[in-house]
C-alpha cells in the first residue's frame, strides 16, 4: 500500500471520528452544533437484517427459528418490521438504498448475512430481533409430611421482560471484526495487487482506525435509536455489549435492535399490531436521520 494512500485513508477516518469524540454508552445523543461543514461522506447503503427465519424446505443443517410467543414467532415479526423499515428508509432518506438479508420466510445462515452486508458495501448494519425470557423455576407447596411442608419444583413462563434493548458487538470478538475489516475495507483500498499483510504496521494502523470508528459509530447509532424509543414511551433496557456473530463479522457500524419481548403478552400484541410495527419503524427512521446528519457533517 502506498504511503500517500495510507495517509489519505487515515486522515479521512480521523475527520469522521471528530463527530464521535465521546465514547460511552450514555443514552442521550450528542447535541448538534449550529455550524456544520460538509465532510464529503454520504450514507448510501443500509443493510436491514430480519432476524431468524424458517428452515428452507429440504435444506440440511440447523436453523434457529427464534423466539415464540403465544400466537406468533420472531421470524415473522422481524420480517414484517424489516420490510416496512426498508420502505420507510428509502422513502424518507433521500439517496439511501436498503439491502435486506432476507425478504422471505426462509432463514439465512449467520455467515451469509454478514457476507451480504459486506458484499453490498453497507455503511450500516441494522439487525431486527424480538427478545424473550427463558422459563423460570419455582417451588410450589404440595402438602405436608411428618408435619413438615413438602414442595415440588415446577417450570413456568417468565413474562416479566418488557420493552426494547440495543446490542453492539462485544470486545471479546474484536479479532473477528478485525479480520472482516481487513478483507472488506483494507484490501478494497489497497493499491497493491498482492494480498494485504495483517502484520504490516500500516495495515495495523488502518485496521485499528476502522475498528475504533465503527465501534464509536455503532454506539452512537444505538444511542440515537434508544433515545427515540424512550421518547415514544417504550420501556428500554438500554445498550449492551454482546458477542453477536453478524455484528462483529460485518465490516461497518452495526446495531442489533431487540424490538420487544415476544413472550410478554402485552409486547407480543404490540409487536404484531400495525400500530406497533409502524411506531418501531418510525423511531428507527428518525434515529437514522439524526445519525445521517451527524456522519455527513463535521463540526467546526
Amino acid at each position: 500500500m502506498k504511503i500517500k494512500a495510507l495517509k489519505r485513508l487515515i486522515c479521512g477516518l480521523l475527520v469522521l471520528l471528530t463527530c464521535f469524540s465521546l465514547f460511552s454508552f450514555k443514552s442521550t445523543p450528542p447535541a448538534k452544533k449550529d455550524t456544520l461543514i460538509n465532510s464529503g461522506f454520504k450514507l448510501k447503503t443500509i443493510i436491514v437484517d430480519a432476524g431468524h427465519g424458517g428452515k428452507p424446505s429440504g435444506t440440511p443443517g440447523h436453523f434457529s427459528h427464534g423466539a415464540s410467543g403465544s400466537f406468533s414467532s420472531e421470524r415473522n415479526v422481524t420480517l414484517a418490521i424489516a420490510l416496512k423499515l426498508q420502505n420507510a428508509i428509502e422513502k424518507d432518506l433521500a439517496g439511501v438504498k436498503v439491502v435486506l438479508t432476507r425478504s422471505t420466510e426462509d432463514d439465512v445462515a449467520w455467515e451469509r448475512r454478514a457476507d451480504i452486508a459486506n458484499e453490498n458495501k453497507g455503511n450500516l448494519f441494522i439487525s431486527i430481533h424480538c427478545n424473550s425470557l427463558s422459563n423460570k423455576y419455582i417451588h410450589e407447596r404440595i402438602g405436608t409430611k411428618h408435619h413438615k411442608p413438602v414442595y415440588k419444583t415446577i417450570e413456568v413462563p417468565d413474562h416479566s421482560g418488557k420493552g426494547v434493548l440495543l446490542l453492539v458487538y462485544g470486545f471479546h470478538r474484536s479479532k473477528e471484526e478485525e479480520n472482516a475489516i481487513k478483507h472488506n475495507q483494507i484490501e478494497e483500498d489497497s493499491e497493491l495487487d498482492t494480498a494485504v499483510d495483517p502484520n504490516d504496521p500500516e495495515t495495523a494502523i488502518l485496521i485499528n482506525e476502522y475498528k475504533r470508528k465503527f465501534r464509536q459509530q455503532s454506539i452512537n447509532l444505538a444511542n440515537f435509536i434508544n433515545a427515540e424509543f424512550v421518547g415514544d414511551g417504550r420501556p428500554s433496557e438500554g445498550i449492551r455489549e454482546q458477542g453477536v456473530y453478524v455484528l462483529c463479522h460485518s465490516a461497518m457500524p452495526s446495531v442489533l435492535v431487540e424490538t420487544g419481548y415476544i413472550n410478554n403478552p402485552d409486547d407480543e400484541a404490540y409487536l404484531n399490531s400495525e400500530k406497533g410495527q409502524d411506531e418501531i419503524v418510525a423511531s428507527i427512521v428518525r434515529a437514522l436521520k439524526n445519525y445521517k446528519d451527524g456522519v455527513e457533517q463535521v463540526s467546526k
